[in-house]
């Protein structure tokens, strides 16, 4: 499973002499540097452009949802509005980022992920905890969630044109077109379509309440592009672009045709300058949007925007290598909604870091300041540190700090908000032990995670708030274990991860918060040749509970899925989903059961010139 890399936050990377297993692949997410993920000290992962192509037709959410410690609400089908949850954290406290640029929309909170293709994606990392807090400021104390868009990854020049069917009269078509030469310019181009009429997203409603149970479809043409030019041995130079925009249909009793309108992406260039051999600054500059118009009874118009700048560096030291940054962010809103005042926020921030790597070692430390011109200044930290007993077995522990901003529908009275919400504050803890091998990589990491004044619904309904209120809990406390292990033995790739996590309010009689499991995991086994990749998997999500402290039933999903090379130049990919025909939710909540897809099936062609 070897990978080239080049990013915003890096320089070329070729770790394709790495061993298959995934344990040295090399990411920047986790230290704004490049770095072996065997010397990192946070819980890492990578889903790689070979594991993207699994899920052509689907987007990032279906991706992320079988990933370690992950695990998802959905209101219906693709496209329709989702939530994120990661070790106990949800979506808005997990930042999400596009090529180096925030991406998320302000009044929410959260990135939309159900409306990013994964065709237009050529990677994904994930960083697990709070450590990312200090070098990205708020909304990282859950964890950061980075997205490459496609085409990052140039190799040689070649056409691509793709053409697929599923279930639901979903139709996918794209084409691509890389382009590489010996002077340093590689340039990428890629758009898709994909449309499909759905299913009805809603199971059952109060009695009180109407709607049309109806298909309710989805729609979106998407489009990448990626320039990066190698200027000489010092300077390399890059811009990249996602864009998406979508149609979603939804059920609403008092309006036929309810959908809503979105916009979707993020923009950036760079000029990185290495100035001696393991030392180098970086000028970025970066721009993303998430608009939503909502034709319904509530329809209201979002309109997100961020502005990003930043400077980082890297500098070899004697001992270690040391990371500073200057950034500036501006986030605004644009809204139709009366009285939404609260609008525009900037964020000037600082940061220093120190990484350490050797036979013996690894050790993080990073501190973080962040100038909020709507809560004031903030001061966040982390340090870990690992030691290899043998060449094979690592042990490390950890501690960082965190915090998270409200967002404006946080603080705004129409949408369940409350004025007067604080920031939350996090102190959070981890160890691990990890062994690993040029077969497999095991890895098992507790966590414990005490969050002061998190911001939650109180699911009180009431005749002012329907939906409950949000409001300030005193503390809660999320502590749990995560498993994970992958094999990769001859042809022969298998493995398992699980999550046993107890997220509590303290505060209130240490009920669990909505929408955690209790237990979670994921086994797969899979087959793999040069020309073929076929893998199957049994997915577990336990019992949750809702807002209103309801039960949300167990449930287990088979799904299969393989690549197919029919010869060098066409691939057929193929996906069947819920093989049992599981009839389950995600999102069930104040008397509204929302559905989630039956069996279901994905197929398509690829066609490749090189």
């Amino acid at each position: 499973m070897s990978a080239t890399v080049a990013t915003a936050d890096s320089s070329t990377i070729d770790d394709s002499e790495l061993p298959q297993v995934e344990l040295d692949k090399i990411v920047v997410t986790a230290t704004r540097t490049p770095t072996k993920i065997s010397n990192t000290i946070a819980q890492t992962r990578v889903v790689n452009k070979e594991e993207l192509k699994l899920y052509q037709g689907q987007t990032v959410i279906d991706v992320l949802k079988r990933q370690p410690g992950i695990n998802i609400k959905q209101s219906g089908g693709t496209g329709t509005v989702s939530n994120f949850y990661m070790r106990g954290y949800d979506n808005k406290q997990i930042l999400v980022l596009i090529d180096g640029i925030r991406y998320s929309t302000l009044s929410a909170g959260g990135a939309a992920l159900s409306l990013l293709p994964a065709d237009q994606i050529a990677r994904i990392e994930i960083l697990y905890g709070a450590s990312g807090s200090s070098i990205y400021g708020a909304d990282a104390m859950g964890g950061v969630i980075q997205v490459f868009t496609k085409g990052t990854d140039v190799e040689k020049s070649q056409l691509s044109v793709t053409a697929g069917v599923g279930s639901h009269d979903q139709y996918l078509y794209g084409a691509s077109a890389q382009f590489a030469n010996a002077s340093g310019t590689a340039l990428s181009l890629s758009a898709s379509h994909n449309e499909t009429n759905g299913f009805s997203a809603v199971s059952s409603k109060p009695v009180s309440s109407t709607y049309n149970k109806d298909d309710d479809g989805f729609e979106s043409n998407n489009f990448s592009i990626a320039l990066n030019q190698r200027i000489n041995d010092q300077w390399l130079a890059g811009a990249s672009a996602l864009y998406s925009k979508s149609t979603t249909e939804f059920d609403d009793g008092d309006y036929e045709n309810a959908h809503a309108e979105q916009e979707n992406g993020s923009a950036q260039a760079f000029v990185d300058w290495q100035y001696l051999p393991d030392s180098s600054v970086k000028l970025q500059y970066g721009h993303s949007i998430d608009n939503s118009d909502g034709y319904s009874k509530y329809g209201n118009e979002f309109n997100t925007k961020q502005d990003q700048v930043s400077l980082i560096g890297q500098h070899k030291l004697p001992v270690g290598q040391g990371i500073y940054g200057l950034e500036y962010l501006n986030q605004s809103l644009d809204t139709d909604v009366p009285g939404y005042n609260v609008d525009d926020r900037d964020v000037t921030s600082a940061f220093l870091g120190y990484l350490l790597a050797n036979n013996q070692f690894n050790a993080q430390a990073n501190v973080r300041f962040d100038d909020n011109s709507q809560y004031g200044d903030q001061t966040t930290y982390n340090l870990g540190g690992a030691y290899h007993i043998n060449p094979n077995l690592r042990v490390g522990v950890s501690y960082a700090k965190g915090f998270r901003a409200p967002t404006f529908n946080d603080i705004f009275p129409g949408y369940s908000g409350n004025p007067n919400l604080k920031p939350e504050i996090s102190d959070n803890y981890e160890a691990f032990v990890e062994y690993e091998t040029l077969l497999q990589s095991t890895r098992i990491t507790g966590y414990r995670n005490d969050v002061e004044d998190l911001i939650a619904n109180d699911g009180i309904s009431t005749p002012e708030n329907l939906y409950g209120s949000m409001k300030n809990i005193n503390e809660a406390k999320i502590k749990g274990v995560t498993l994970t292990s992958d094999w990769v033995v001859d042809n022969y790739l298998f493995g398992a991860n699980y999550d046993y996590q107890k997220a509590t309010d303290s505060s209130n009689d240490n009920k669990f918060l909505g929408f955690r499991p209790e237990h979670s995991g994921l086994i797969y086994t899979g087959y793999r040749l040069s020309d073929l990749d076929i893998r199957a998997e049994v997915e577990y999500i336990g019992k949750r509970y809702n807002t209103s402290y309801d039960i949300l039933g167990n449930y287990t999903l088979f799904n299969i899925s393989g690549n197919y090379h029919i010869n060098p130049n066409l691939t057929l990919t193929s996906r069947l989903n819920n093989i049992t025909n599981k009839d389950y939710a995600t999102n069930e909540d104040f008397g509204t059961r929302y559905n989630q897809d039956g069996i279901n099936f994905f197929t398509s062609l690829t066609y490749n010139w090189f």
